[in-house]
């Protein structure tokens, strides 16, 4: 094992951090590492260091513990700095692993850059967040959500896990579900919306009930309450088409709330009656499964007391 220490001048936190880096002489796990090179460290102060992204392995930070190390890998720990934790009102961390980084996204904010917005993305809010631990991290777009919806959504931190999770999306996604607000009183307690999809001008999508050379898609919805004057439903997707729910609600009769593209009412809270509420997934790297729940917005469930 060799080492190197450097003491690179660096404030943010009022205090000076200590960069150590390791190379790895025998294949191992970045826990018995860290208690082979900190002697006496225990495990629970390792896997805070891991949680505090105080550690990386060839310039990528992890935070599994049981991460394996092979051979001429180099191991970075920051020793005294902790990399500040993402404090942004419109977007919060609720899961991160060396592999995936699951948000919790607030309406309002794009997920992903446009000609006229390219810094107040969440794409962007997270870049700046991963590589405040090391400037070598990345993130990758794995999905989408719209300016106005909320609710949660995830990236991948390397281009491999990108691709896997691309490739294999309708089984490596098991349960995605949204609740939205809809304008009027929905009268059958489920059903579903079958046509094909195909993008128009204006980046409006074009739905067809006939086959037209467009994606087949499926948007299952239930009722979840009613009012005089709104219905919230719970929709299911076999697959996620750009604005696929949108559409299908004005195929229903019944456009979200504040939807001015497809013919919604005006919002009775300023903003798109659409929420990602649940995301599940199998982890692309680990194979467990992972389930987020984001809760339904106050303003949604306000409107049925």
């Amino acid at each position: 094992m060799t080492r190197k220490a450097t003491n690179p001048a660096k404030d943010k936190a009022k205090a000076k951090s200590t960069i150590q880096v390791y190379t790895v002489k025998e294949p191992t796990n970045i826990l018995l590492f860290i208690q082979q090179i900190h002697s006496g460290k225990s495990r629970s102060a390792v896997k805070s260091m891991l949680k505090h992204r105080q550690v990386s392995v060839n310039d990528v930070t992890v935070a599994i513990d049981t991460t394996p190390l092979s051979i001429g890998d180099v191991v970075t720990i920051n020793t005294g700095l902790v990399p500040e934790k993402l404090t942004n009102p419109l977007l919060k961390v609720v899961f991160e692993d060396d592999y995936v980084i699951v948000v919790d996204k607030k309406a309002g904010l794009l997920s992903v850059g446009t000609e006229r917005e390219r810094e107040q993305t969440a794409y962007a809010i997270l870049k700046t967040y991963v590589k405040s631990a090391n400037e070598h991290n990345k993130i990758f777009v794995l999905h989408r959500l719209d300016r106005d919806t909320s609710g949660v959504m995830m990236f991948a931190k390397n281009k491999e896990v990108q691709e896997q999770m691309q490739r294999s999306w309708n089984d490596t996604v098991t349960d995605r579900r949204y609740v939205l607000v809809v304008g009027g009183k929905v009268e059958n307690e489920e059903g579903q919306i079958t046509t094909w999809l195909t993008e128009g001008g204006s980046f409006e999508t074009k739905s067809s009930f006939t086959p037209n050379g467009g994606q087949r898609s499926t948007t299952y919805y239930r009722v979840l309450r009613r009012s005089s004057q709104y219905t919230m439903l719970e929709a299911t997707l076999d697959t996620g088409r750009k604005n696929q729910i949108r559409v299908h609600m004005k195929d229903l009769g019944h456009s979200i709330v504040g939807d001015k593209k497809y013919g919604g009412v005006k919002s009775p809270f300023e903003r798109l009656g659409l929420h990602a509420h649940i995301l599940e997934f199998v982890h692309p790297i680990t194979g467990q499964k992972h389930r987020f729940e984001s809760r339904i917005p106050r303003q949604f469930t306000d409107l049925f007391r």
